[in-house]
């Protein structure tokens, strides 16, 4: 049976959606689907932003939505409820791990330390973000996974085109994107279709990468 990891897993990519308007998420939405992201992540600190999930996964049946930015298990309770298929956070809540794992939905939370993993692993998630790790690199994660193998690791913070296969090449499970596919002077101006070209370039990176990956097995 294939499980939410492992489609995050095959897919790579995970589009944080954090914006200041909620006016055009349609497009971005669009824009980022279009270019072949599949795995979305809305916000909690979007407007609206657990109405917006559920429009999404109506409109996108065979894309893989969640909610990012839960900090807490009240919040992890009203998007399961709203019918998030993960929930990711910048920090580490006992509480909020323990309420996603009684409704089966993954909540990856933010870690840094080796100490802070296996903490997270202990209170149950399937699977950590590493954020910032624009400071730290895919030096530090290829580090952190050489005495823990079994950790499956988001990384987040500062990941571009330009260093996105080296993360993957560290050992990511996904990578987590911001504000290098979706950021708010691209909405400002429009420019949707700069957001679906480096949607796409991105899918093309993770394309290459399995490939890559496939033809050495």
């Amino acid at each position: 049976m294939t499980t939410v990891l492992d489609i995050i897993r095959q897919h790579k990519i995970i589009s944080a959606i954090r914006v200041q308007s909620e006016e055009h998420i349609a497009e971005v939405v669009a824009s980022l689907y279009s270019g072949g992201v599949k795995v979305i992540e809305i916000t909690m600190n979007t407007p609206n932003a657990l109405k917006h999930m559920e429009t999404i996964k109506q409109n996108y049946p065979d894309a893989l939505i969640g909610v990012g930015t839960v900090l807490d298990a009240e919040t992890t309770r009203s998007a399961i409820m709203a019918g998030a298929s993960f929930l990711l956070s910048p920090v580490l809540n006992k509480e909020a791990i323990g309420m996603a794992n009684r409704y089966n939905i993954p909540f990856i939370p933010g870690v840094l330390t080796p100490t802070e993993i296996i903490t997270a692993y202990e209170y149950g998630a399937k699977a950590v973000k590493i954020f910032p790790i624009s400071s730290l690199g895919p030096k530090y994660l290829k580090d952190i996974l050489a005495p823990l193998p079994h950790v499956e690791i988001v990384p987040m913070g500062g990941i571009t085109a330009d260093n996105a296969k080296q993360y993957l090449e560290a050992g990511s499970l996904a990578l987590g994107m911001g504000s290098t596919l979706v950021n708010d002077q691209l909405i400002k101006e429009g420019n949707f279709v700069e957001i679906e070209s480096r949607a796409r370039q991105l899918v093309g990176i993770v394309d290459q990468f399995n490939r890559e990956t496939s033809d050495t097995l």
